[in-house]
């Protein structure tokens, strides 16, 4: 028999999803006949699956260990994955709701993203913080998700309701503002402009653009402001290379690559929406292989100091680089 105490971050889940998680190696239709047998007691009582656990329950599972081994055991990391330690100047913000990182380029969120065995965030911040902030059924996790190629300022919740509440803003577009800063080919339009395209995301697209410009589909709105720009000389041409900060109001797939590129402004380094002989031009030439985008800055609500953060993360290294040597 096995015996918990139920806390914040396992509170106020239904009974089935909490066994779920406790046992990730159980079927649902096995999760049911446990609570079915009464082989599971809230406070003394058997409860239906439906019921909404609450802080401070007992709960008691009236299982064999090496079954309740078999059912829990969580699977461990390959030993072929390779597991780089974080790196702490990488922090933007921390407390004890949330952490903030500026992410590196060229690393998976995921692991096993892109199918590879390279690290990974989610590994190194769950190496990082250990197993303190550890529940029975929840661990810290990111709030937003982010490419793999691009530098990012992300967050991490630590506990259960921020988590749930800050998914929730980002997924409605809500109480957050993101702004971010990318290096672009040729001169923009206007110093500033509100881009206001709808865009049209194409699940299973292979010789097209997954996401276009479409006047039937989503809202997207995006703000751009020139920081500068810059002429590249060669011996043969001439070329205007932007920096511009982007705001975006809807959080849309793509929605700033699409809407620079929208205005023969592509990011460089962008090959899917940009210009692949120029960025190969740049990769060879200025070593910059990747798009030219940074999540710049950000605000949202911090739910427990009830009040707006704001933060910024440090445009990264081969950006200012590239940006000096013009």
């Amino acid at each position: 028999m096995k015996q918990f105490i139920i806390t914040e971050n396992d509170a106020w889940q239904r009974l089935d999803k909490f066994l779920k998680k406790l046992f990730p190696n159980a079927s649902a239709s096995l999760v049911y006949k446990i609570n079915r047998k009464n082989k599971i007691k809230i406070n003394g009582k058997k409860q239906d699956n439906e019921y909404k656990l609450q802080v401070w329950e007992e709960v008691k599972i009236f299982l064999q260990d090496d079954e309740f081994l078999t059912l829990s055991e969580k699977i461990k990391d390959t030993p072929q994955e390779i597991r780089e330690k974080f790196d702490i100047k990488n922090i933007v913000y921390e407390d004890g709701d949330i952490l903030v990182i500026n992410k590196e380029p060229w690393i998976n969120v995921h692991p096993w993203d892109h199918k590879t065995k390279e690290s990974n965030v989610i590994s190194q911040i769950q190496d990082y913080l250990g197993d303190k902030l550890n529940s029975l059924t929840f661990k810290p996790s990111l709030v937003h998700r982010i490419d793999r190629d691009t530098s990012w300022i992300l967050i991490i919740g630590k506990k259960k309701d921020i988590l749930t509440r800050l998914v929730s803003d980002f997924k409605e577009h809500k109480k957050i503002q993101k702004v971010y800063y990318a290096i672009v080919l040729w001169k923009l339009p206007s110093l500033s402009w509100k881009i206001d395209k709808k865009l049209l995301r194409i699940e299973w697209a292979k010789n097209e653009d997954k996401v276009q410009i479409s006047e039937k589909w989503q809202v997207a709105i995006s703000h751009y402001k020139v920081l500068k720009e810059h002429i590249l000389k060669t011996s043969t041409w001439e070329q205007i290379i932007s920096e511009v900060e982007v705001e975006i109001l809807t959080g849309r797939m793509h929605q700033i690559r699409v809407h620079l590129a929208s205005l023969w402004t592509p990011i460089i380094g962008d090959n899917k929406y940009g210009d692949k002989a120029f960025n190969a031009y740049i990769a060879k030439n200025f070593w910059l292989s990747r798009q030219a985008l940074h999540s710049w800055k950000i605000q949202f609500f911090h739910y427990w100091k009830q009040k707006n953060q704001r933060l910024e993360a440090n445009i990264k290294k081969d950006l200012t680089k590239f940006i000096n040597q013009l």
